[in-house]
């Protein structure tokens, strides 16, 4: 499994290699868009990918641990000596295709224990001293495909264990070129092809013996071959193939015994005459030799090679592409002792059994890609075959007797051909035959080809056909067999037990047909098949309306593990509660474009063991889509995948109780934010992949981005791709760019601050509390006044006013109220006053009514004794009048005390102390004294006017009443 690997987690001396990261102090995945598999501290497995992402640099930091590191399909052109840390357990280095130009030496000695290293197809000119200085571990190198046109003489003295050097595709043009090479004591397999070598001398090469078993000298065009010494007593394969140069190549063996070892030969389109290549063969002697390839040879004739070509201990020939129109059994003959024949990619249109009369000790027949029409009895005379290749050819007819008596027979492929009936005696004498490939034919039945036994058979294909129903015990015969492919016909039918006695099948294919839940609605139809483990159903027409389904169509299917039911061609529907029942082993089901909107919570109800889940390409773009129930059956879940699926929020997992999960992905959906408890949820997760989201770039998604960095358990794949979609400012941004910084948030500071803050706060209300509860008090109803003040003025300069006075009083005052003040002011004088008890709205707070009182009547009276200083309300009352008084500047209040009150009582009372010091008062006479003068001063005071200059007249008039009481 492969997952994307983010940038760099700070201080990890991790490297990522293709596929994973090494850590030397942190172990957290931090290349920018590799990929890793493997675990973090398991040198065995780790491998880091970083292929094909367009670096010109070598990416770092590579961790440490890395086993295989895979850099190729870049654009690295200079590699640096500092590119690379030490990396002691690497043993595989891939850079190729990379437009490597130079590296500097010394550069291969941050890995002492390489063992395979690809340099192929870069644009390396030469290979200095220094170059591979340090791999005295490496056996494999590949500089195939650059432009090396020299080789120092000193560069592979260090490599004392390579066995495998490909040098093809360069231009060294002398084989002398090739000689520093040979200076690694082990080398085995030199691969010097398509260098432009024009002669080959064996003494430009070496004069002593070397261990060579493998030269590939292909594509040089060569005018010489010339061996002087026996300087590969050990070699074994030989490719001379599409070497010479316009058909003059000359051969020289100066001992005709220097080539003995040799086993294969590849002469392949060489451009040498036929009758030269005829005295090669003859003039050499090739005890040894196994196997020849003769493949494109222009113009061969082969009645004058063949008698060459079948050398007496050769085993194999191959003679492909050859124009080869006419085989004759005179020219076979030399072939007797011959085990297998390649005659593929010919002209043959016809032959007859008795070409192969000579050759009866033949194993293998290859004669794909000819001309072939029918087969005519044409393999009566090789009892001995074991495998027949006649693919790809024009055969439309088969006999019963075309493959009678092969009883060795193990695989026969006829596919791609014209064949429209099986004949049920076809194939009867095929006891041993275990591998038969029939597809695209165009069989339109099958019949009862399969109803006899052929006992050994474990693959048969039948794709790409045009079969519609398969009849009940259509292979029975076939007890045996594992592997029944029927893909990609036109089967609409099957029929109850069309399977049955196949009780060794293990996989069945049935995918791109036109099967519908009709189809499948009889449970016999997948009976009788106890150990069948994949069964792939995808690409068909089946669909459901149900919920529940009365006969679930994989009842019997108890050892299935694999299920494919995906991209159904007409839309699944929906996927009934019971459709899965009875796969209690099923392990992998493919579900994805489907069409589906919605999971049933019972879907997976009969699945526990279900550990592999893709259901990517539906429409899940409801918040209910996908219920957390849903997954609750299948707690072994390990892979996930939901892919371009229309998701909004992948919350849902948190309470799937997915604990085992370790890949979910879910690229192409339109997931904005992933939050803290997604991945706490997920504590195995090792793979995640959210590409091609639209992702929101703000502190909502801090937490993932700073754990996808720092993670040392999990790879978030390729996140160095992934881009903001909101807010619109930063759309098309990397989700890196965003400032975290900003985001963060000290949790201690934030706890000192409102805990400092809570104690100041409580220190301050008790305080205020304490000392200046009635200034407080005061500021509050002074700041009501001021509000109901600025709402009442515009109404009652349109209207007047309602009262001539409010009469502010306590309610022990209310006898004095009633039997005095009320007597003589609205009795006697005629004023309207406002009382509490008679004149406030019922239902209305106490206070809107005050306010009303006061701010309807042109004065307010307050009457002052001691019950009133100590009444809450009478405060407010005060207060609010107080408030109209300095808001409006006019005379409006009028003060009377109706009991002797000291100063020093009124001093708790600051608001009055301050009012009595400023404001006339009048002050009720006592007990015996005469009260006329008190009611007309308190008439003068209501009658006159609110301005500065009332009050002064009235003051004048005040001489039985001091200011104030101080």
């Amino acid at each position: 499994m492969t997952v994307n690997l983010e940038k760099l987690l700070s201080k990890a001396t991790t490297s990522l290699a293709v596929f994973f990261i090494f850590s030397v102090h942190v172990s957290a995945f931090s290349l920018t868009n590799c990929t890793v598999s493997g675990a973090l501290n398991d040198t065995r497995v780790l491998k880091v990918l970083c292929y094909k992402m367009g670096f010109f640099t070598v990416p770092s930091p590579i961790p440490s641990k890395a086993r295989h590191l895979d850099i190729s399909f870049n654009s690295i052109s200079n590699i640096r000596v500092g590119d690379f840390d030490d990396l002691w357990n690497l043993r595989s280095l891939n850079l190729s295709n990379s437009h490597v130009s130079w590296i500097q030496d010394g550069t291969a000695e941050h890995f002492p224990n390489l063992i395979d290293l690809n340099l192929a197809k870069n644009k390396l000119r030469t290979i200095s001293s220094g170059l591979l200085r340090g791999l005295g571990s490496l056996q494999v190198l590949r500089l195939d495909r650059n432009m090396i046109g020299s080789i120092d003489t000193f560069a592979f003295n260090t490599l004392q264990n390579l066995q495998v050097l490909n040098l093809t595709g360069n231009n060294l043009k002398q084989i002398a070129n090739v000689r520093p090479v040979l200076l690694s004591p082990r080398l085995e397999e030199l691969y010097v092809a398509s260098n432009n070598f024009d002669v080959f001398n064996s003494w430009e090469l070496s004069r002593t013996p070397l261990l060579l078993k493998s030269l590939v000298l292909s594509n040089n065009p060569l005018n010489k071959f010339e061996i002087t010494d026996n300087i590969f007593p050990k070699l074994d394969f030989l490719d001379l193939s599409h070497c010479g140069q316009n058909r003059t190549m000359l051969w020289n063996l100066t001992d005709k015994t220097f080539l003995n070892s040799v086993k294969t030969l590849n002469l392949s389109g060489v451009h040498i005459p036929e009758e030269k290549i005829a005295e090669v063969l003859h003039n050499t002697s090739w005890s040894s030799l196994f196997k020849l390839k003769l493949n494109e040879l222009k113009q061969v004739k082969v009645e004058t090679l063949l008698p060459y070509a079948c050398l007496p201990g050769l085993s194999v020939l191959r003679m492909e592409r050859n124009g080869i129109s006419n085989l004759t059994a005179r020219e076979l003959k030399p072939c007797s002792n011959m085990t297998e024949l390649d005659f593929g990619n010919n002209e043959i249109s016809r032959i007859s059994a008795p070409i192969f009369k000579e050759v009866t000790q033949l194993r293998v027949l290859r004669l794909k890609i000819n001309r072939l029409t029918q087969v005519k009895n044409l393999f009566q005379n090789l009892p001995m075959l074991e495998f027949i290749d006649l693919s790809r050819n024009r055969i439309s007819v088969l006999t019963c007797s075309d493959f009678a008596n092969l009883t060795r027979l193990n695989s026969l492929y006829l596919f791609s051909n014209r064949i429209s009936k099986l004949l049920s005696c076809m194939f009867k004498d095929l006891n041993n035959l275990e591998i038969l490939k029939l597809g695209t034919n165009k069989l339109l039945t099958i019949g009862t080809a399969f109803q006899y036994d052929l006992p050994s058979l474990k693959v048969l294909e039948l794709q790409f056909n045009k079969l519609s129903t398969i009849y009940k015990e259509t292979f029975k015969g076939l007890s045996g067999l594992q592997t029944l492919h029927l893909g990609d016909n036109q089967i609409s039918e099957i029929e109850a037990k069309a399977f049955s006695r196949l009780r060794n099948l293990t996989n069945l294919l049935l995918f791109s047909n036109r099967i519908t839940d009709k189809t499948l609605q009889d449970q016999a139809v997948f009976s009788d098949m106890p150990n069948l483990i994949a069964l792939e159903l995808h690409s068909n027409v089946i669909s459901y309306t149900e919920d529940t389904l009365k006969m679930p169509p994989f009842k019997h299917l108890s050892s299935l593990e694999i299920l494919t039911i995906h991209s159904q061609r007409r839309g699944f529907g929906k996927i009934p509660s019971n459709l899965l029942q009875g796969l209690t082993s099923l392990k992998m089901f493919y579900g994805g474009n489907l069409n589906l909107n919605r999971l049933h919570p019972d879907t997976f109800n009969s699945t526990p063991k279900l550990w592999f889940l893709d259901l990517s390409k539906n429409t899940f773009a409801d918040d209910d889509s996908i219920s957390a129930e849903v997954f609750h059956p299948v707690p072994k879940l390990t892979k996930l995948i939901i892919s371009r699926a229309q998701i909004h929020s992948l919350n849902f997992l948190p309470k799937a109780k997915l604990l085992r999960l370790s890949t979910l992905r879910a690229p192409g959906n339109v997931l904005d934010v992933i939050n803290q408890s997604l991945i706490l949820s997920l504590p195995h997760l090792k793979y995640l992949d959210l590409q091609k989201n639209t992702f929101t770039c703000d502190c909502n998604n801090i937490f993932f981005i700073k754990w996808a960095l720092e993670s040392n358990s999990t790879q978030v794949i390729y996140m160095n791709d992934y881009t903001c979609s909101y807010p619109l400012s930063q759309k098309g941004k990397s989700i890196l760019d965003l400032n975290t910084e900003s985001c963060n948030v000290n949790i201690d500071f934030m706890m000192f601050v409102c805990s400092s803050i809570v104690v100041t706060v409580t220190l301050l209300i008790s305080f205020i509390y304490q000392f200046l509860h009635w200034q407080v008090l005061y500021a509050y109803y002074l700041f009501v006044a001021f509000l109901y003040d600025s709402k009442r003025k515009q109404t009652q300069q349109q209207h007047g006013y309602k009262y001539d006075a409010f009469i502010s009083y306590n309610a022990r005052d209310e006898a004095w109220v009633v039997d005095e003040l009320l007597p003589h002011l609205e009795g006697e004088q005629g004023w309207r006053l406002c009382l509490h008890h008679r004149d406030f709205e019922p239902g209305r707070s106490i206070i809107d009514n005050i306010m009303d009182g006061i701010y309807s009547s042109r004065k307010t009276i307050c009457l002052i004794t001691y019950d009133y200083l100590m009444s809450t309300w009478c405060s407010k009352e005060i207060q609010m009048a107080n408030f109209r008084l300095f808001d409006e500047q006019k005379d409006v209040l009028i003060l009377i005390f109706l009991e002797d009150i000291p100063s020093h009582q009124l001093s708790p009372y600051y608001r009055m102390r301050k009012l009595v010091k400023k404001k006339t008062y009048l002050k009720w006479p006592k007990r015996g004294e005469d009260t006329r003068v008190f009611w007309q001063k308190l008439r003068m005071a209501l009658e006159t006017k609110e301005g500065p200059e009332d009050e002064k007249a009235l003051l004048s008039t005040q001489g039985d009443y001091p200011r104030n009481l101080l």
